[in-house]
C-alpha cells in the first residue's frame, strides 16, 4: 500500500495563498513557502514544476477571491461605485499585495487586469443603460474610472491623502459622469494602457 504523503499540494497552495495576502507576492519563496508549512521545500518542488507554476496558481486563486468575495461588497447600492470602494478597501487593508499586483506590477498583472476588467464592465451594465455605447467606447469608460479609482489608491497606501467613504464617492462620481460624456481615451487602441506585457509596471503604462 502507497504511504500517504504528508505535505500534499493543497496545503502548501493555502499556506502560499496566506503568505501572498499577508504579505505580498514577493514573500512567495520556496524557503517561506516551506517555513509555513512546516516541511523541507522537496515537496513544493515535487508538487509544482517550478516556482512560477506555484505563484500562477495562487494567482488564479486570489482572482477567483477578488471577482466573488472581496471585490462584491455592499456600500451604496451603486454596482460600479461598490466595486470601486471595494477595490480601495482592499488597498487599504492589503498594501503589499495591492502595490505587487497594480502599481509595481511584479507579478500577474493580466489575470488580475482581465478579472477587473470583466467585473467593471458587468457592474457599468448594471448601474447604467449600457446600450448607447460601442464595445471600445464602454472599454474607455471602464479604463478612465481604473485610473481614477488606482489614483486614489495609490494615494491612500502611501498616506499621501486621508479620504472620506463620502469624498472618494464624489470623485469617482464625477469621473464616470465625464468618462460618460467625454471619450478622453480615443487612442486607447494606439498605445493600449493595459496590454498583455507582464513586466510593465501601471506606473510605466501610465507615463
Amino acid at each position: 500500500m502507497a504511504r500517504k504523503k504528508e505535505i500534499d499540494k493543497q496545503r502548501i497552495l493555502d499556506a502560499a495563498y496566506k503568505l501572498a495576502v499577508r504579505g505580498g507576492i514577493e514573500s512567495l519563496t520556496a524557503r517561506n513557502i516551506a517555513k509555513a508549512v512546516n516541511c523541507s521545500t522537496q515537496p513544493i518542488y515535487l508538487e509544482f514544476e517550478n516556482m512560477q507554476d506555484l505563484r500562477n496558481q495562487v494567482l488564479a486563486r486570489i482572482s477567483d477571491e477578488l471577482k466573488s468575495n472581496t471585490l462584491q461588497q455592499n456600500f451604496t447600492g451603486e454596482p460600479l461605485i461598490d466595486l470601486d470602494l471595494s477595490y480601495l478597501y482592499f488597498a487599504k487593508e492589503h498594501v503589499d499585495l495591492f502595490r505587487a499586483m497594480f502599481v509595481d506590477g511584479k507579478f500577474g498583472n493580466q489575470m488580475i487586469v482581465d478579472t477587473l476588467m470583466g467585473l467593471e464592465i458587468e457592474k457599468f451594465k448594471q448601474q447604467f443603460d449600457a446600450e448607447q455605447y460601442s464595445d471600445e467606447r464602454l472599454k474607455h469608460i471602464i479604463v478612465a474610472n481604473w485610473i481614477a479609482a488606482t489614483g486614489l489608491a495609490t494615494l491612500l497606501i502611501n498616506k499621501m491623502a486621508n479620504f472620506t467613504q463620502a469624498q472618494m464617492i464624489s470623485v469617482l462620481k464625477a469621473q464616470i459622469h465625464d468618462a460618460m460624456l467625454n471619450d478622453r481615451l480615443t487612442n486607447v487602441e494606439e498605445n493600449p494602457l493595459f496590454a498583455a506585457d507582464t513586466d510593465a509596471s501601471l506606473e510605466e503604462r501610465l507615463g
